[in-house]
């Protein structure tokens, strides 16, 4: 692929002459293969210049102005955006080219794909961590299980030593029962016996009477 310049020769603006200048000199440090195409003396030259810039790119008043950069038919840019790439140390990709190993624009793309991998594996790593630790059972839902079995091991036991209460209850319940009852029992043997003795007095009153009037 061959880098075409196109330029004015006989342009007689010291302005456009040091950006075509500068276009060339760069091209030339960087060893890029190109050919100068001039519109000043060659009237196809800036007809096809004209009309392979696109209208997008054009100034207002729809002549662009040299230098105007192509490689083979595809529109590269103009001195801006030439500068702007130089700056950025991506004239090889404004161009359309392949940065050569060594350069500023191929370790900096090295280091830019470095970035964007380690990023991708940091991402798929946290990714695959994210899903297991949303497998994994929590830490605090485990503790809150223990803690949980271990308050329903203490209520069987709290419930286990409050049975012998209500039976130790129960039966101190039963026993004043039977209490009461035995000392009923008593209570009515010795109201009898009272009233036995009662009777067998007043028998005896009444036998002694009849021995007196006899």
């Amino acid at each position: 692929m061959v880098i075409k310049v196109f330029l004015a020769t006989s342009s007689g603006s010291t302005a456009i002459k040091k950006k075509q200048q500068d276009v060339v000199a760069f091209l030339e440090a960087l060893k890029v293969e190109y050919a100068q195409l001039d519109i000043a003396c060659n009237e196809q030259n800036r007809m096809w210049m004209r009309q392979n810039v696109p209208e997008e790119k054009k100034p207002s008043n729809g002549i662009p102005l040299p230098p105007q950069i192509f490689n083979e038919e595809s529109y590269c840019g103009d001195y801006e955006t030439f500068f702007d790439a130089k700056e950025d140390n991506a004239v090889y990709s404004f161009l359309g080219l392949a940065a050569p190993p060594g350069s500023k624009e191929a370790m900096q793309a090295d280091e830019e794909q470095h970035i964007v991998e380690n990023g991708t594996h940091a991402d798929e790593s946290n990714e695959e961590g994210a899903a297991d630790d949303s497998i994994e059972v929590p830490e605090g839902d485990r503790n809150g299980d223990a803690h949980g079995e271990a308050e329903e091991g203490e209520g069987v036991e709290a419930d286990e030593l409050a049975e012998p209460e209500e039976n130790e209850a129960t039966e101190g319940d039963e026993g004043h029962a039977e209490e009461d009852g035995e000392q009923e029992e008593e209570d009515l043997q010795s109201e009898e016996e009272e009233e036995l003795r009662q009777l067998e007095g007043e028998e005896f009153l009444e036998e002694t009477r009849e021995e007196v009037a006899e």
